[in-house]
């Protein structure tokens, strides 16, 4: 990195960017360090990059037994924690905090700005995670030595202020969207609500089984070998979510190619899960087939609509008030989940209005999720907008405006 700094840039060290501070825990068993004002940070509280509060607060006097506390300004990141094995968790503290053992506070040296350094510490987040060594308790950790061994860029303070405040103004710009896109997704869960009231009394009810095919997808476990077997991408729980599909992350399974038709997914199926949270069971989406050949887990009831009922009027349903109370009253509760089989899928009473009708219905929600598509468009782009021109801005290739 040195050869490649523009000239008045120097190369640092993270050892040598500040001073490194560790935290730790107040007795949990004396109240009197607990409940106070000031934000205790967990490695699982820490998640916004400007550090204002946390679930967990001390006193000062738990502050000074057993805890740190750091000044607004302190660069703050996880160093052992679960979310280290996907994600560097860093921020800047924007007010006194105190913090615990599973993070690191790094005070910024003379001639860097704290949130530059974070944001150059943050920008080397591929490399950190590459360090990360699980422990026999199945947590990530880092080694602090060789973490401080990383070096970054830094230029001369004002640069370095032009490109955090070129940053904030993007960052500005994404929360403005997000806010947007909060609002037009209460209006969309609003009037998708409302339109499961309206003209229900006189729409006929029919058992979903009648009227769309139920079957649950491949079972887990030994799979088969050699000829006559297909490696394929699969759809698990933890990608069917409320009302989308969430691919980041599919696992693959191997099954007979005899087995392929029997769990494969269609454009249009909706999926809805078996198990959960009592209030959660029968989430869903419609598939989308934005993976092809994709089967579906034995977890997940894949719902198959004939003709008289829309896919997308079924998953409003099944996802209203009423489809949720359906679910709930006939859920069975174990200690800890509970879950429904695909014979209560395939009674759940459900109202078929005539598909003109239904499409009538769906024409406002269906505008309103476009909406809030093209905004979560607009803020990916601006998202990796940002990030290619921070990784620019760091470098010296590009000179903030």
């Amino acid at each position: 990195m040195r050869g490649d700094l523009p000239a008045g840039w120097r190369c640092v060290s993270l050892g040598e960017a500040g001073k490194w501070l560790s935290g730790g825990t107040p007795s949990t068993s004396n109240d009197v360090y607990w409940g106070g004002d000031i934000p205790w940070i967990s490695a699982a509280s820490l998640k916004e990059f400007r550090v204002t509060d946390s679930d967990r607060r001390v006193t000062r006097l738990g502050a000074e037994n057993g805890s740190r506390m750091v000044e607004k300004g302190a660069v703050l990141f996880v160093v052992r924690g679960m979310s280290l094995k996907s994600e560097f968790r860093i921020g800047v503290a924007e007010r006194p905090v105190a913090f615990g053992q599973d993070c690191k506070a790094l005070i910024a040296a003379d001639g860097i700005d704290p949130h530059f350094l974070a944001h150059a510490i943050q920008a080397r987040t591929p490399s950190i995670l590459a360090m990360v060594e699980e422990t026999s308790h199945g947590t990530g950790r880092l080694d602090t030595t060789r973490l401080q061994e990383l070096e970054i860029g830094v230029p001369p303070m004002r640069e370095q202020r032009r490109i955090v405040a070129a940053r904030a103004a993007v960052e500005w710009r994404i929360e403005m969207l997000e806010r947007t896109r909060g609002k037009l997704a209460v209006v969309e869960k609003a009037v998708s609500a409302d339109s499961m009231t309206r003209g229900s009394q006189a729409w006929s009810a029919k058992s979903l089984g009648t009227v769309a095919a139920v079957e649950a997808g491949v079972t887990l476990g030994s799979e088969p070998t050699g000829d006559g077997t297909v490696e394929l991408p699969y759809l698990r729980v933890a990608n069917v979510l409320d009302g989308r599909i969430d691919t980041t992350d599919v696992k693959t399974i191997r099954v007979l190619r005899s087995q392929y038709e029997r769990y494969a997914l269609r454009v249009g199926d909706l999926l809805l899960t078996e198990g959960g949270d009592l209030d959660k069971l029968g989430r869903g989406a419609v598939w989308d087939g934005r993976i092809k050949h994709c089967l579906h887990q034995n977890h997940i009831f894949r719902v198959r609509c004939g003709s008289q009922l829309s896919p997308d009027f079924l998953a409003l349903y099944t996802s209203s008030p009423a489809g949720r109370a359906y679910f709930q009253s006939v859920g069975k509760q174990t200690t800890n989940l509970a879950s429904i089989n695909s014979t209560q899928v395939k009674n759940m009473p459900i109202p078929v209005p005539p598909r003109e009708e239904q499409e009538g219905i769906l024409a406002p929600v269906r505008t309103l999720r476009s909406r809030i598509a093209s905004v979560d468009r607009l803020i990916g782009k601006l998202r990796a907008v940002q990030d290619g021109l921070l990784e620019d801005w760091l470098s010296g290739r590009l000179r903030t405006p």
